[in-house]
């Protein structure tokens, strides 16, 4: 019997497309997750048939595939991280051992989120603004252009935010940094704990 190709899918969001409102508006959630978000699945699947990724998972792909195959297979990653990163009852701090490596490695919480919100609002053009954890545990905020995602340098990722301007524009218009002021409360760190551990 013949193995068929992995078919990747447009994962099921844990909340409903008005419910980051109203840092992120419905009519956002339908473009960026429905359409944005559909399209790099479907492109993705019609890109790997025949190729040897046909079977790969998404992090297989990401780590060795280049062009449309990589571009897509890491949106398509970026965009779910992305997206499960957010809660309509997110839990606004990290505590415990986040808390502890953030305050270790970036001085104090608030100068993190300072931190992180210069390096996202700074990215030239299109891409991911990201907190990472490398091989000896220390955290960095790291920029990636375009679909860069953090795995291809062996960094575990922590959380992203979508600079991409199809993530924003529709609510802010141009106003990167206003959208990135209003995220923040979205950001569900009790998520972002569980993937430090």
């Amino acid at each position: 019997m013949l193995a068929t190709a992995t078919i990747h899918k447009l994962p099921v969001l844990p909340y409903g497309l008005n419910a980051l409102e109203p840092q992120i508006s419905e009519e956002t959630m339908q473009y960026h997750y429905g359409k944005h978000h559909q399209t790099y699945v479907d492109n993705l699947n019609k890109l790997i048939p025949g190729t040897k990724f046909e079977n790969a998972s998404l992090e297989e792909i990401i780590a060795s595939a280049s062009g449309p195959i990589f571009n897509n297979a890491a949106q398509v990653w970026n965009h779910t991280f992305f997206f499960f990163t957010l809660s309509p009852n997110p839990k606004p701090v990290p505590t415990g051992a986040l808390s502890e490596a953030i305050n270790r490695d970036f001085g104090s919480f608030d100068k993190f989120k300072e931190e992180f919100t210069k390096t996202a609002a700074g990215l030239f053009g299109s891409g991911w603004s990201w907190l990472v954890k490398d091989k000896r545990g220390k955290l960095n905020i790291i920029a990636e252009s375009n679909a860069g995602n953090p795995l291809r340098e062996g960094l575990k990722p922590l959380m992203t935010v979508d600079v991409w301007e199809h993530s924003y524009y529709i609510d802010y218009r141009n106003r990167r940094a206003d959208y990135l002021k209003a995220i923040w409360s979205r950001i569900d760190w009790r998520i972002i704990e569980e993937r430090f551990r």
